[in-house]
């Protein structure tokens, strides 16, 4: 639509229910002026045209810690957080402005490798247009103006939600809407590895583009199998909180990196490529010789961690399915448990001093009292932990935590049923 069209269209009532089921609110007002504010930036910028809005939310990974790339199992869900980009089609290059970072601005011919744009979101656009025009899509020029909810070192994954929102935008504009959510995230994936420079699996993207509460079995990552289920933690008297403890973990790639690598020389040894092709029995009666070969007692923690979290995850998804809040909990506090003790991805062992994760979590141990859940969120080392919190101890949790981290720290977080989605 031209920005009058989409302006009036904003104010219908057709837009207000689209609205209630994006955000999962009633009152949709100041949405709306978000939205409104948005198409007269994009217009004062880049003039009148046809205008999209695409909306990418971002995700809470609920059990599955670092699973992913060993081809295991996960159980994630995408949340009522997003970046709302306003976008139009431009001939010849692909500018993506953000008031809340750098403007962003690269020509479509030349797609190859940058080595000084890693860790650049130029990056990432020339390695999904380069992956598009080599896989049989198309790729061309747009506008596009964003909102960002979903911070970067906020620990709900934002290089993601920007990789499966620059797919969707050359989805909609050049590919008529054809590229499915599943082939969107591998797409991401594919950026992020090769041009971004960060080895990360699969599991953010797929939760952000599919959307809702999802659990992934990532045995084939090319054709993941996902199932989606209704659940929801207030249902049983609990509120989903991710905590901030403002810990940015942005400079942090060769910790994550790690991981992958460590527990890649464990399979290796194994004479395997990844874990999931060796079985936990053969792994744990050759622990000796594994210490012996790799050398890395560290290496071999992970490993223990992804045999046993990638159990945890299937117990979690029958949990979820059964609506057994109960296991859920439980199921979350041993996954915490273990990333702590086994993966060790709470803080970066280069910065043992520096531990305001293990903070956040201490403070929710002495606060829960044995009631809801905690643990790290996501890659971990910085940034962000996860809290299951009991209505009837929700005011103690914010006031004892928002006093080290701030009242800004906590999020109360939803989980909204639409992954990336080109909203208009």
């Amino acid at each position: 639509m031209n920005y009058n069209d989409l302006s009036k269209y904003l104010d219908s009532d057709k837009a207000d229910e689209l609205l209630k089921a994006m955000k999962g609110i009633e009152d949709v007002y100041e949405e709306k002026r978000r939205y409104h504010r948005l198409l007269d930036e994009a217009y004062k910028r880049f003039g009148d045209g046809d205008y999209h809005f695409i909306s990418s939310p971002g995700r809470t990974e609920v059990g599955g810690n670092h699973t992913d790339h060993q081809h295991g199992h996960i159980v994630a869900a995408s949340l009522d957080i997003d970046n709302l980009c306003c976008v139009k089609k431009n001939e010849g290059k692909c500018t993506f402005i953000d008031p809340k970072f750098s403007d962003c601005v690269i020509q479509l011919d030349d797609l190859s490798v940058h080595e000084e744009e890693k860790n650049t979101s130029a990056s990432l656009i020339r390695g999904i247009a380069s992956y598009l025009t080599g896989n049989g899509y198309q790729a061309g020029g747009f506008d596009a103006v964003c909102d960002s909810q979903v911070l970067i070192g906020s620990g709900i994954s934002s290089s993601a939600c920007f990789e499966v929102m620059v797919v969707e935008i050359f989805n909609a504009l050049y590919n008529a809407g054809t590229i499915s959510p599943e082939k969107r995230a591998i797409i991401s994936q594919y950026a992020e590895n090769n041009y971004f420079g960060k080895p990360c699996g699969l599991m953010d993207q797929l939760a952000i583009s599919v959307g809702g509460f999802v659990a992934v079995d990532f045995n084939d990552p090319a054709n993941p199998v996902i199932d989606s289920y209704d659940f929801d933690f207030s249902d049983y008297g609990y509120k989903l909180l991710l905590i901030n403890t403002k810990g940015d973990h942005a400079d942090l790639t060769n910790e994550y990196a790690a991981i992958t690598s460590e527990i890649k020389e464990v399979a290796q040894d194994m004479g395997v490529e990844y874990l999931r092709d060796k079985s936990p029995d053969y792994f744990i009666t050759h622990v000796k010789e594994l210490r012996e070969h790799v050398k890395n007692d560290r290496a071999v923690l992970r490993s223990f961690h992804y045999y046993n979290e990638d159990k945890r995850a299937c117990r979690l998804r029958e949990a979820i399915a059964k609506k057994d809040i109960d296991a859920v909990i439980d199921l979350i506090n041993k996954s915490g448990r273990s990333s702590y003790m086994y993966l060790q991805n709470v803080y970066p062992s280069s910065l043992p001093k520096v531990q305001p994760c293990a903070i956040g979590l201490a403070m929710s141990d002495y606060i829960l009292n044995g009631q809801g859940a905690c643990r790290i969120h996501g890659g971990g080392f910085a940034g962000t932990i996860q809290a299951i919190v009991p209505d009837e101890l929700l005011d103690s949790y914010r006031l004892v935590l928002s006093s080290v981290f701030g009242e800004d720290a906590i999020m109360e977080i939803k989980v909204r049923p639409f992954g990336t989605k080109t909203i208009i």
